[in-house]
């Protein structure tokens, strides 16, 4: 291996997107700072129809961050005390967060093995335990981790069957395609965010919900804006203060417009890295009909070599991540909500296991033989 080809590697590398586009985006961004418009101008709906019609939906509802369109969500259906939330336990803190923080009560649930994403047969037990519990079963946020959609065909008529509100976590998921459905038009509602590192991200914070609903579009609408009705100083609800920057959302305008291309450059990557590591360590699955973003691409290896592997990695200059070290059950501010089971085993074996390569859509050949080198190098010499 020659010393150019171990010159270390970005994670995610925002800068050779930001060269591709830097001309429109200046463009787009001196445009917003002509017009004075810098709060909802006209990129903001621009924006939200580009969306709608790339998913499918409806109704696309900005703001300012994926958290925040969580919280939206939970609002506009009135969940809080009393109320239980069925959500992932391997997965990002806010997706409970906001759970919590209006009042409600999350249940963790365990995921598959063969995907991260949440296993069915839990959320069943997670609702029998929110009930046993004295608590009112009133939504399940599924997650679609690491870039690839949930099981929605498993997950679906649980929700309908006992009457949940399903809404989607598309925060690393969105642009990903399930059975021939796109994610954002799954679901009673999706959330997605625009935090840089996403796939379709921003240059500061922003967020987004998904929705077939008109009614709840308006609510979402009128939410974002402190709760205003026809008039905005005549306030109908309690809401919040979040909105999408103008100048946000002209460079996602932007970045939507590459948007397909670099989901095809991600599964490029993907399938080189799979075709290359699978005799070695544990690469992730992709069941058949579907197509995920790859936010990260995340293999498996045995907890006490883990962190030889990253090691090994890190003196071949490729940086590697562990998303998630601790599930959301076993964290200090979550470990007294309940959970579906005495123990969510599945979950707590692979927050034990899992290590992210580098992925993004501007990994060249070379960069990707760098990695694939890397990892087999030390698979090699165990």
């Amino acid at each position: 291996m020659t010393a150019h080809a171990r010159q270390p590697l970005q994670f995610i590398d925002l800068a050779e997107q930001q060269r591709r586009l830097r001309g429109r985006i200046d463009a787009a961004i001196a445009r917003v700072l002509d017009s004075g418009a810098y709060i909802l101008g006209p990129e903001v709906a621009a924006f939200e129809a580009g969306l709608a019609k790339f998913c499918g939906a409806r109704h696309c509802v900005s703001c300012a961050n994926g958290t925040d369109a969580i919280s939206l969500v939970l609002m506009a259906k009135n969940i809080g005390p009393g109320d239980a939330v069925l959500v992932p336990t391997f997965t990002f803190a806010a997706t409970a967060e906001v759970v919590a923080g209006r009042g409600a009560t999350p249940v963790f649930v365990d995921s598959l093995p063969g995907t991260f994403n949440m296993d069915p047969a839990s959320l069943e037990e997670g609702r029998r335990v929110a009930r046993a519990a004295g608590l009112e079963p009133k939504a399940v946020i599924p997650v679609d981790l690491f870039g690839l959609p949930a099981d929605y065909e498993a997950i679906e008529p649980i929700a309908a069957r006992n009457d949940l509100f399903l809404f989607c976590d598309a925060a690393q998921g969105f642009g990903g395609d399930y059975k021939g459905r796109k994610v954002g038009a799954i679901g009673h509602a999706t959330t997605t965010s625009f935090f840089p590192a996403k796939p379709l991200g921003c240059y500061g914070d922003g967020g987004a919900v998904f929705t077939n609903d008109d009614e709840l579009a308006d609510v979402l609408e009128s939410l974002r804006v402190h709760g205003k009705g026809a008039d905005k100083y005549d306030n109908v609800r309690v809401g919040l203060n979040s909105r999408l920057d103008t100048i946000q959302a002209a460079i996602l305008i932007e970045k939507l417009g590459v948007f397909a291309d670099e989901i095809a450059a991600r599964n490029r990557v993907a399938a080189r890295y799979d075709a290359a590591l699978s005799p070695y360590v544990t690469t992730p699955k992709v069941p058949e009909g579907l197509v995920s973003v790859w936010a990260q691409y995340t293999l498996r290896v045995s907890a006490h070599e883990r962190d030889g592997l990253a090691a090994h990695l890190k003196s071949r200059g490729v940086p590697s991540a562990v998303y998630y070290p601790r599930p959301l059950h076993t964290q200090t501010a979550y470990r007294h909500y309940p959970t579906a089971g005495a123990a969510l085993p599945v979950a707590e074996a692979m927050a034990a296991e899992v290590l992210s390569l580098p992925m993004h859509p501007y990994l060249d050949d070379a960069a990707q033989r760098q990695v694939i080198d890397a990892v087999i190098e030390w698979a090699e010499s165990r």
